[in-house]
């Protein structure tokens, strides 16, 4: 070993588990500072708390050494694409510091998940894939009086039926609001048969029929406004009665309250339940794989060596168990993975999510994100774009242009995006 308890190595770290001081990682990492970490000689020190869809850019910035950004931490936790920007030959290959053994006990597909190119540069810590919020107590009500339910939403077009008659039922508020709209596209696209909708440069294939067809469905929904991009996030537009549904990371149960807190200041209990993903109408679910890993930056063989240490004792299985159930990840260890039914949850939210984590690992199909160089900078501007169109498209619409047309007006802004 290259460590030693009398002269400690310092790895400063970046996360995205939390922005706030008392997040589950953070105390996570004071647990290992003050047992394993003193005991061998590692100190692990947080310089920055971010989300994972800025903390990609914010490593390139800190790479490129530009001016104001912190240096390049040691430890990071990023999306595989942005580990294959910052370059696999400056970061750890955790195969080396892994025995083959070792790593046979973490799920297959998600240390796949984590290669780029021969290297294991993204280590597995939690994974995440896209539910379907509710508000559950206005839901509930909506649903008495226009003779719905929960079940409806098992597909694509029983969700957007809901969401018309929740339009007319509120007085115009939309529905729901989606985080990450492109993958449901993309998921309802596959289970009609689309096949490769990608370019060879990375991005979408505008003369996929199917997939075009599958935006246009979308499109449509969000023209009438009965759904919409959410702000960044859609827990917020649920927790202020915005919307009464939210898809978006099943991480996003973190941030949800216990009420809603209406305009007027009103308030009333969120009742959260969670759903999987619609599915396409007689077609098998598909759900989305997602969510961050652990990079180590090369630099020293000691401080791999610490790395590595961390890495062992952040996802052994009790461990990984409990983090996970306190941030609302799936566990990545197989053992975590078995535990998991019988884990006791200490609200009613979190038990509806991992009912239904557990459902969807048993029965649906999980498609990996794309993984292109550059990708996020792409889709982060067509979201900006949809977000400032879609009011004066539901304006639109209302005075009587066609769906299909202001539809057509989304394709063409998303064709635009270079």
């Amino acid at each position: 070993t290259k460590l030693d308890p009398d002269d400690p190595v310092t790895l400063t770290m970046w996360h995205v588990y939390g922005e706030q001081a008392d997040s589950p990682m953070n105390r996570l990492i004071e647990e290992f500072n003050e047992t394993v970490g003193l005991e061998k000689g590692i100190i692990i020190d947080v310089t920055m708390m971010s989300n994972a869809s800025q903390i990609g850019q914010k490593l390139l910035d800190a790479q490129n050494d530009v001016p104001g950004v912190p240096s390049m931490p040691d430890l990071f936790f990023c999306h595989n694409n942005n580990a294959d920007e910052l370059g696999a030959e400056n970061l750890v290959n955790w195969k080396d510091l892994f025995t083959e053994e070792e790593l046979n006990t973490y799920v297959p597909e998600f240390i796949e998940d984590g290669m780029v190119g021969d290297a294991l540069s993204v280590f597995p810590v939690s994974k995440s894939t896209h539910v379907l919020f509710i508000a559950g107590t206005q839901f509930d009500r909506f649903a008495k009086e226009m003779n719905v339910s929960y079940s409806d939403l098992n597909t694509w077009d029983g969700f957007f039926a809901v969401a018309e008659k929740y339009h007319t039922w509120s007085g115009g508020k939309p529905f729901c609001a989606l985080d990450y709209p492109i993958r449901c596209v993309e998921l309802n696209a596959l289970s009609k048969g689309a096949e490769n909708f990608y370019t060879e440069d990375g991005w979408y294939d505008f003369g996929n029929e199917i997939f075009k067809e599958s935006w246009m469905e979308f499109a449509e929904s969000l023209a009438k406004g009965h759904i919409v991009v959410s702000d960044l996030y859609s827990n917020t537009q649920v927790m202020t009665g915005e919307v009464v549904s939210g898809i978006g990371s099943c991480a996003s149960i973190l941030y949800y309250n216990d009420t809603v807190t209406y305009p007027d200041n009103t308030t009333e209990p969120m009742n959260l339940q969670v759903l999987p993903l619609p599915k396409t109408e007689g077609e098998d679910l598909l759900v989305t794989q997602a969510g961050v890993g652990l990079c180590a930056y090369k630099t020293t063989e000691q401080k791999a060596e610490a790395a590595a240490v961390f890495a062992r004792w952040l996802t052994e299985s009790e461990r990984n168990l409990e983090f996970v159930a306190s941030t609302g990840y799936m566990p990545v260890n197989k053992d975590s993975f078995d535990k998991i039914k019988e884990y006791n949850f200490t609200t009613e939210a979190y038990k509806n999510l991992y009912t239904t984590l557990n459902s969807v690992n048993e029965t649906a199909t999980a498609v990996r994100e794309p993984s292109f160089v550059g990708y996020y900078a792409k889709i982060n501007p067509l979201y900006d774009g949809l977000r400032k169109l879609q009011p004066q498209l539901a304006e639109r619409y209302k005075n009587g242009e066609e769906a299909a047309k202001l539809a057509a007006e989304t394709w063409e802004l998303f064709k635009s995006v270079k």
